[in-house]
């Protein structure tokens, strides 16, 4: 199987690229890397601190007044990893102070998430990966040998990165 170095970046289809920015920047700590307006779309690249690369984009057929609904086919949501329970508390606080809502620090089996939505009510989540022996517990038809693998490779890689 060819190898993946890993996750390089995401392009969102947005309302109002100025207006997604703004929210990005100042909710999240994006930084505005590049812009472009072509003859049909603008699109506005930004990066975070941690690498991550996030492009909005607006397109001239794209309705101002459409919403963004995880229920129809493409995007359901977007996840960005935090390292700890306790990092989650401080984005609620963050999100508060913000004026983001939010569900609180809530489990649903998997790992501790926090969900909240951008201005276009695109779905993104802050979510702590939990160990393997503790996703092992929880598994069951995804509990495979080579799920179990894979995960213990993660978890492995993740505590070298320490």
């Amino acid at each position: 199987m060819p190898e993946i170095a890993g996750f390089s970046h995401i392009d969102l289809t947005v309302t109002d690229c100025r207006r997604s920015v703004g929210w990005w920047t100042d909710v999240l700590g994006f930084i505005l890397v590049h812009q472009v307006r072509q003859d049909t779309f603008e699109c506005m690249a930004m990066a975070h601190p941690s690498g991550i690369g996030v492009t909005v984009m607006s397109h001239d057929g794209t309705s101002a007044s459409d919403r963004f609904d995880e229920q129809r086919v493409g995007l359901d949501h977007l996840a960005f990893r935090i390292a700890d329970k306790d990092e989650l508390q401080k984005w609620v606080a963050h999100f508060d102070e913000k004026g983001v809502s939010h569900t609180g620090v809530i489990d649903t089996g998997y790992g501790p998430t926090v969900v909240f939505r951008d201005p276009d009510n695109l779905q993104l989540e802050f979510f702590v990966h939990v160990s393997s022996d503790q996703k092992a517990v929880d598994m069951t038809e995804a509990g495979s040998p080579e799920a179990r693998l894979l995960l213990a490779e993660a978890d492995a890689a993740l505590k070298g990165k320490s």
